[in-house]
């Protein structure tokens, strides 16, 4: 990731709703563990990778890092020369959403935008979820309502350490570490969220995700990534088109930043 990339699309001076500008989806589904709660779209993890995350790593260049898996909307701010686009997980321009939260991520990209100028590369983008929409999960947050999990190039992303020194430029939150080194099974990785997790989880955390890293002579890539959903999580059980009542807020413009 030295700033060398792919010409990205310019975008069109008045998109449609449907215009995205990356051609592509701005963050991939992750496969899920055995065990883990799935939906209809969902796939899991091959049995032998499962087995590297939790159980036995394949040699010493293996590395694990597991996160807290936050519930809420993933999003991203991608760079195109010098300016910072905010989009939906689809691509989409998050601007032209017909959905408050998503329009609410635009806004907070635009009045942030200096701070993401100082983690992005032209070419690059943040992911990470936007909490501020109660989807499942209710959070008393003590921080900002972005919290960035993956800084990436095309389909390529970064490193965890590369990422936490990078995003340290810009002063954002990200997930909390569970545990870094060897595979590290499910249940002893849930016993660590009973308490609320590390971003104040209200209901009990949702899950947790493994990032497992190879260690190379030319430096350390991403190899996959996997993630656990608890079996009784249901998804969007706060949300007002499922509950038929107002919207469940963690965080409002006019909340007191923290």
């Amino acid at each position: 990731m030295d700033g060398v990339g792919a010409t990205l699309p310019l975008v069109q001076p008045h998109p449609t709703p449907e215009f995205r500008p990356l051609g592509r989806k701005a963050y991939g589904s992750i496969p899920h563990l055995p065990g883990s709660r799935t939906g209809p779209a969902d796939r899991h993890l091959s049995p032998a990778l499962a087995r590297v995350c939790t159980e036995r790593a394949r040699d010493s260049r293996d590395h694990v890092v597991v996160l807290e898996k936050l519930d809420g909307s993933c999003v991203a701010a991608a760079r195109v020369g010098d300016s910072v686009l905010a989009l939906g997980r689809e691509g989409r321009l998050a601007s032209r959403s017909p959905n408050d939260s998503r329009r609410m991520w635009a806004a907070w990209v635009a009045e942030n935008v200096e701070r993401f100028l100082a983690v992005l590369q032209p070419g690059e983008r943040l992911v990470g979820e936007w909490l501020a929409l109660a989807h499942g999960t209710r959070y008393a947050l003590t921080h900002e309502p972005f919290v960035a999990f993956d800084l990436m190039r095309d389909g390529e992303r970064l490193p965890w350490h590369a990422v936490i020194e990078r995003v340290g430029a810009g002063g954002f939150v990200t997930p909390g570490r569970i545990h870094e080194g060897g595979p590290l099974g499910i249940e002893a990785v849930m016993e660590r969220l009973q308490a609320g997790g590390f971003h104040g989880a209200v209901e009990p955390v949702e899950g947790a995700v493994w990032r497992v890293e190879r260690r190379e002579d030319t430096g350390t890539r991403v190899d996959f990534l996997a993630k656990y959903v608890r079996p009784d999580k249901v998804d969007g059980c706060l949300l007002p088109e499922n509950t038929g009542q107002a919207a469940v807020w963690n965080w409002r413009p006019e909340t007191p930043r923290p």
